[in-house]
């Protein structure tokens, strides 16, 4: 990795768009899936569009939420564009 990054990094893009296809792909709403995790649906939208970050225990809860290995999506991060 190369200097500082902010919440809009290639790696956090990546995993954003890997996450929100995700629950796409799981028939979630934004709704839904806040609903699981116990936040407000504004919470999903925020992280989607990498106006916030997920620290990793909000990221394994999410994926769990989703019933998604964790690990498919740090390799989207890990993953040179």
């Amino acid at each position: 990795m190369k200097g500082t990054k902010s919440v809009i990094s290639d790696e956090n893009k990546r995993l954003c768009v890997w996450l929100k296809r995700q629950r796409q792909e799981k028939g979630h709403t934004m709704r839904s899936l806040s609903e699981i995790l116990g936040t407000p649906h504004s919470f999903i939208g925020k992280v989607e569009n990498q106006e916030r970050r997920l620290d990793v225990v909000e990221y394994v809860r999410y994926c769990q939420a989703l019933a998604i290995d964790p690990m498919d999506g740090l390799k989207q991060v890990l993953t040179e564009a």
